[in-house]
């Protein structure tokens, strides 16, 4: 008889975390760590997914304390690696989070790792990820339960976000003291007066700081979810360690160059890429080489061979330009390279098409050559299809063999749109001439 109830309140709980996950993590928030932990346990991380995606990543890292890391390695698996990220900083046990991160499949651990990186001196590198965050919906009675379930820390203020986690508003833990305990938090919270995001760099930090003469900052990430909080008193920590490292590498020694870096610091950062972008250029070269006879019967394609180039060209680094930014503020990651690529070949195909039927209108009036038009036609759609394919997928293959993808990227850009646009225009043109089409 208790199994049978034991099954039938699991089953309800399923039920309550699937259609209702809001609530459920409104009744869960209210019991013991221990007790929370047990529940989740009793389920497969897929059933309580949804849970995990809403409750504040403190509470989430104390919860996976509990838990096997086993478990925490599956949850870490299916969740959204920016999400597993704030739950892993909330972890205090440095050893501990390395265990888990570990543990997870290397795809996960991968984007884990990179999710955890942030650049120095930029919001999410000084931010504190250990914040508790509440639903605008609670009365000020729940919270406080909740608070004094908790381990005393020196909360300063409190913080609401939707069911996707969005920051709402902010609460002054005096406003909350004051307040009557069947209040809603909505009645009783304010705007934010600004919010950073993860990618902030220390100037804009700063700025703000300053404009607003506030304590603390709340942050987000780039889909505006709450992830963590800025201290001034680390802002300015931060600032002191910076202006020492400035007065040890005043002496020009420096990872990055500057506009007054020493000559041969500049030979140095700069001639092993000028070398390697020399051997490319041969390589595009010696694609039109071997189209030779080609173009020396139909001149016309010497004249048009800048045009393919040049739109693949503009293509791919479109195509570079949106996936480094996806990169670097962590809106993508290398596990989602089929996404991202397929993405990319359909902009490719579609922009193709409408820049091939443009340039295939001008080169007709031109030439009065309809083998010549269909040439360029065909070659263009060819062309920036591959260059918006290898926009996406050069930084991400960077990115995985451990090298940095702005720094790079760019050359071998360069070289797959070059042959990519002469191999196609000068290969299509070779083959319709030797049907007699052209």
């Amino acid at each position: 008889m208790n199994e049978m109830n034991n099954t039938i309140g699991e089953s309800i709980q399923e039920v309550l975390f699937n259609r209702y996950p809001a609530e459920a993590v409104r009744q869960l928030e209210q019991l013991q760590t221990e007790k929370m932990a047990e529940i989740l346990a009793g389920h497969p991380v897929s059933k309580t997914i949804k849970i995990w995606e809403r409750i504040s990543p403190q509470l989430a890292a104390k919860i996976l304390e509990e838990l096997p890391v086993a478990y925490a390695a599956e949850l870490l698996k299916q969740i959204d690696p920016n999400r597993g990220a704030s739950i892993l900083l909330s972890i205090m046990d440095v050893e501990k989070r390395e265990q888990i991160i570990n543990s997870t499949e290397p795809k996960a651990g991968s984007d884990l790792r990179r999710a955890l990186s942030f650049e120095p001196n930029s919001a999410g590198a000084l931010m504190e990820a250990r914040v508790m965050y509440f639903r605008p919906d609670m009365t000020v009675a729940e919270v406080l339960n909740v608070l004094r379930a908790r381990p005393r820390r020196a909360y300063r203020k409190l913080y609401t976000v939707d069911n996707e986690n969005h920051l709402l508003g902010m609460i002054e833990i005096e406003d909350l003291a004051l307040s009557d305990h069947n209040a809603t938090l909505s009645e009783i919270e304010s705007v934010p007066p600004a919010v950073l995001e993860v990618t902030a760099g220390r100037e804009e930090l700063v700025s703000v700081f300053e404009k607003y003469k506030v304590t603390d900052l709340p942050v987000i990430d780039f889909e505006r979810r709450f992830v963590g909080v800025v201290r001034y008193h680390v802002l300015l920590e931060a600032t002191l360690e910076e202006n020492s490292a400035d007065l040890q590498t005043m002496v020009g020694v420096s990872k990055d160059e500057r506009a007054l870096s020493p000559a041969s610091f500049s030979i140095r950062k700069r001639l092993p890429w000028l070398q390697i972008n020399l051997v490319t250029a041969f390589m595009a070269a010696a694609v039109v080489g071997v189209f030779e006879d080609t173009i020396a019967k139909y001149t016309a394609l010497a004249v048009l061979l800048p045009v393919v180039a040049g739109q693949s060209g503009n293509t791919g680094a479109q195509a570079l330009a949106v996936t480094l930014r996806g990169l670097a503020l962590k809106e993508i990651y290398p596990r989602m390279w089929f996404r991202v690529t397929l993405k990319e070949f359909n902009a490719g195909l579609v922009n193709g098409l409408a820049v091939a039927i443009t340039t295939g209108i001008g080169v007709y009036f031109w030439s009065q050559s309809l083998g010549l038009t269909m040439v360029i036609f065909f070659a263009m759609i060819m062309s920036m299809i591959i260059a918006g394919v290898s926009g996406a997928v050069i930084p991400i293959m960077l990115t995985i063999s451990g090298q940095d993808p702005a720094q790079s990227s760019s050359i071998f850009l360069t070289t797959v749109t070059d042959i990519a646009g002469f191999f196609s225009f000068l290969g299509i043109a070779t083959l319709f001439i030797t049907l007699s089409i052209l």
